[in-house]
């Protein structure tokens, strides 16, 4: 979502604890956002002692949703989104990408941090068809069978949904049944974008990627899992990869040519679109 707008909550919105760090916050700090605080930036500062580029993980992982949402909605033809784990407000949002191809496409988002939601439903506002949904993203069920979620959206259709930036985040080993609950529900047609941390187990880039993963699930925020590209190809299923397939961020169709090399970090952040035949 975008960045500050009238409306804007000018407090701490109620249910925030700001002596935690939040995986929003952190992201938002990361793309030199402002609605963070210390504790925040503290996580970002912890992970810089081993890898000074580490806000590049957020710019990739910001970069690959902008030019999966141009794709899905003007080569896909996709008029409906599920955007799950929206965090703060920033710019480039899913509906403002989306709706700038597609005016009449459908946007829900789908977070339960009280900062996020406070922003965002003050951002939405008057927006058409873009609304905001409470649920743990990590619990499929509560996300499905959400009454706003099965409103707003038409599962007879194709519609896309979104872990950009969020799989990393859960803990447990079973990731890939967690999605596959996901993918299980979406009708024929549609289509899974994600991006997740990752470990290239070769060279000095899996060292970096470890040594990450180590500050940060070791700092306030304690989340933050690297895992191989084996483990995330798994979290697609037997979804049909669509072309180049699970590659880095950067590499996920790019703009124009790359004038420099990447930074070390982006080399640790893939992602993938499938489509569910």
């Amino acid at each position: 979502m975008s960045g500050p707008a009238p409306g804007y909550p000018s407090a701490i919105p109620v249910g925030v604890d700001a002596t935690r760090a939040s995986i929003a916050r952190v992201y938002d700090a990361a793309l030199n956002g402002k609605d963070n605080f210390e504790v925040d930036r503290l996580v970002l500062d912890q992970v810089r002692a081993v890898a000074p580029g580490v806000a590049e993980l957020a710019w990739a992982n910001r970069d690959f949703l902008i030019r999966v949402c141009r794709f899905l909605a003007k080569e896909a033809g996709i008029d409906q989104y599920l955007d799950l784990g929206s965090g703060l407000p920033t710019t480039e949002n899913t509906h403002q990408v989306v709706q700038r191809v597609k005016p009449d496409s459908t946007v829900v988002y789908v977070d339960n941090d009280p900062m996020v939601l406070a922003h965002a439903h003050a951002l939405l506002v008057g927006s058409p068809n873009t609304s905001i949904v409470t649920a743990d993203i990590f619990r499929p069920f509560e996300v499905l069978k959400h009454p706003e979620v099965r409103d707003e959206l038409d599962f007879t259709r194709p519609l896309a949904m979104f872990q950009i930036g969020t799989l990393h985040h859960y803990p447990s080993d079973d990731a890939a049944a967690l999605m596959r609950t996901y993918i299980d529900a979406l009708p024929s047609g549609s289509y899974v974008a994600i991006a997740h941390f990752c470990d290239p187990e070769a060279d000095e880039y899996s060292e970096l990627a470890r040594k990450m993963e180590e500050k940060f699930v070791h700092s306030p925020m304690g989340s933050g899992r690297f895992r191989t590209r084996a483990q995330i190809q798994a979290l697609f299923g037997d979804l049909q990869m669509i072309d180049p397939g699970l590659v880095l961020c950067d590499d996920w169709w790019p703009d124009g040519p790359r004038l420099a090399p990447l930074n070390a970090v982006r080399h640790c952040i893939v992602g993938g679109v499938g489509f569910k035949r």
